[in-house]
């Protein structure tokens, strides 16, 4: 997507002669306008999921559905590529907290922050000679500082925590291929 400044709004935007490709693809998937979650893996290219990779895109697919009516449209789908293709590192933090942040309250807690990284760590297949508790253990550690003793991390402790140390922001921003995925998946889009 190409990005060109535009006077009176803040920061580049989209053009339209980039949008014209994505609802060509988009529409073709999906000619209801409606981007269901099967569709959704189908455009990724990865039907034949593990259990894990099943429910990692299950939760990204969640994350760009904003108005939670378990259908992806089009503005949701430009939404997903700008930031997996263009977004800056702070922006896809912030969309990682969301996706850690499963009840939506602001706040990680050990069970939220538990239940992403079991999937991360069983997708990457981590050579880590930790488990993924021992993994949440200790990003709790590292991020959780205002020492409040109530094991929340708030959006504010993610990014500065994700930041600071390679290690953590390698686990918190998320990115198991999600790019790779859909540059494949839209080179076969582009072929047929």
């Amino acid at each position: 997507l190409s990005r060109q400044a535009h006077p009176g709004l803040s920061g580049p935007v989209i053009l339209v002669s980039d949008i014209q490709p994505l609802y060509t693809a988009f529409m073709k998937k999906c000619p209801s306008g409606a981007l269901h979650l099967h569709e959704f893996k189908s455009l990724f290219g990865v039907q034949s999921l593990s259990e894990e990779e099943s429910l990692y895109m299950e939760t990204i697919f969640s994350s760009f559905d904003s108005n939670r009516d378990n259908v992806m449209d089009f503005m949701e789908f430009v939404a997903a590529v700008h930031l997996v293709f263009r977004g800056k590192l702070e922006d896809r933090l912030k969309w990682s907290f969301k996706v850690y942040d499963r009840d939506g309250n602001g706040k990680i807690d050990r069970h939220e922050a538990r239940h992403i990284i079991r999937i991360i760590y069983k997708i990457k297949k981590n050579n880590s000679d930790m488990t993924p508790d021992e993994i949440c253990n200790k990003i709790f550690e590292l991020v959780d500082q205002n020492g409040d003793g109530k094991y929340l991390i708030s959006l504010a402790e993610f990014l500065e925590g994700a930041q600071k140390d390679a290690w953590i922001m390698d686990l918190l921003k998320l990115d198991v291929n999600a790019s790779g995925w859909f540059k494949e998946s839209r080179k076969r889009t582009l072929m047929e």
